[in-house]
């Protein structure tokens, strides 16, 4: 798993991308304090030919977001997160932090 950030200097927004190796997952998400957590909202990642599913949003700088990835239903933290976050269900998010 992996995130890339590419801060924009025209505007205050980086651009982050996420990359999640899941060869075998049918749908990968991303859900986080940005979509408020709506499944609905979330951002959908696309299935590249390697097994790899990738997908990028642009988000305020100078903040931080917490988020998961859904990988078919099933919830997992980004190993590389710059923080963690306990939340209410006993387990961590992710914290991106822009």
């Amino acid at each position: 798993m992996a995130i890339t950030k590419q801060y924009l200097k025209s505007k205050p927004i980086c651009k982050v991308t996420f990359s999640v190796p899941a060869e075998d997952a049918k749908k990968v998400s991303v859900l986080g304090t940005f979509n408020e957590w709506n499944e609905k909202k979330a951002l959908q990642l696309k299935k590249l030919k390697n097994g790899t599913f990738k997908g990028s949003i642009d988000l305020e700088k100078d903040n931080s977001y917490e988020f998961r990835y859904l990988v078919d239903g099933t919830f997992i933290n980004e190993e590389a997160a710059d923080a963690y976050k306990t939340n209410e269900f006993g387990g961590e998010n992710a914290v991106l932090k822009l």
